[in-house]
């Protein structure tokens, strides 16, 4: 009797094994082809809009302010004279310093939208901090334009999911961008209008900063080549679609939900 149990006991130790490998298979399996009614799916992410699934072939320049000022005014009669309208996104701080400036963009027909109000890690601060944030940004933007900012770009192009469902929730569209001129490098004009004009497609929205030391000297020659490849121009607020949009894998706005 001891030896038929002890044979019992064998048989129920390799099935258990060899169910335990059954098992350890299948989860192997899972992972490479993705099998999620074993495995939960990753979270999806809550993407920012880098650039907007347009059929035709127009572009926004947007700048960011955050430190100096010393080429605003170029900036503007530049963008003046070919009649283009671009989005500034502004820091809190900034505006305090030169209020006169965010007078004079928003009065030459630039829409200036919202950079934070201290330039931190939007990813670091609580939900509370970041509408504190946001909210002290929009409030001293409106005191001086008149309009409240309805766009929000991160400052570092630094986000994660908190950061765009929060500033959704405050009824703003989080901004990146899909063609980075890296001017704050201070490449040479001629290495700034050739890295934009390489990169930009339908719908693009193009980095540049304020301040940095040869946007001015590299911005008509930018202006003239997009145009020479057919290429028009609008404010991102005018660019984006505002409802029954999707955002795709790689932050591109496309319409229909």
């Amino acid at each position: 009797m001891k030896l038929l149990k002890n044979r019992r006991l064998s048989r129920a130790a390799v099935r258990g094994g060899l169910y335990a490998a059954v098992f350890a298979l299948c989860v192997i399996l899972s992972v490479l082809i993705g099998d999620t009614a074993v495995l939960p799916a990753a979270a999806a992410r809550d993407l920012p809009i880098y650039s907007v699934d347009r059929p035709n072939k127009v572009v926004s320049l947007t700048f960011d302010a955050a430190w100096g000022n010393e080429d605003t005014q170029q900036l503007i009669d530049i963008l003046g004279r070919y009649n283009i309208r671009a989005t500034f996104f502004v820091v809190g701080e900034w505006v305090d310093k030169y209020p006169e400036s965010v007078r004079a963009l928003s009065d030459a027909g630039h829409e200036i939208m919202n950079h934070s109000d201290t330039h931190p890690h939007m990813t670091q601060l609580s939900r509370e901090k970041m509408i504190a944030e946001v909210t002290a940004c929009d409030d001293k933007l409106e005191a001086v334009t008149g309009v409240r900012p309805i766009l929000f770009r991160p400052p570092y192009g630094d986000y994660d999911n908190a950061v765009v469902s929060t500033l959704r929730e405050l009824g703003h569209y989080t901004i990146q961008w899909d063609v980075d001129s890296l001017d704050w490098k201070n490449p040479t004009p001629e290495a700034i209008c050739e890295r934009v004009l390489s990169r930009a497609r339908e719908g693009s929205i193009i980095l540049f900063h304020n301040a940095a030391k040869n946007t001015p000297a590299a911005l008509p020659s930018v202006i003239e080549g997009l145009i020479a490849k057919g290429y028009s121009f609008l404010p991102v607020s005018e660019l984006i679609y505002r409802e029954n949009f999707t955002v795709n894998h790689e932050g591109r706005q496309i319409a229909g939900s």
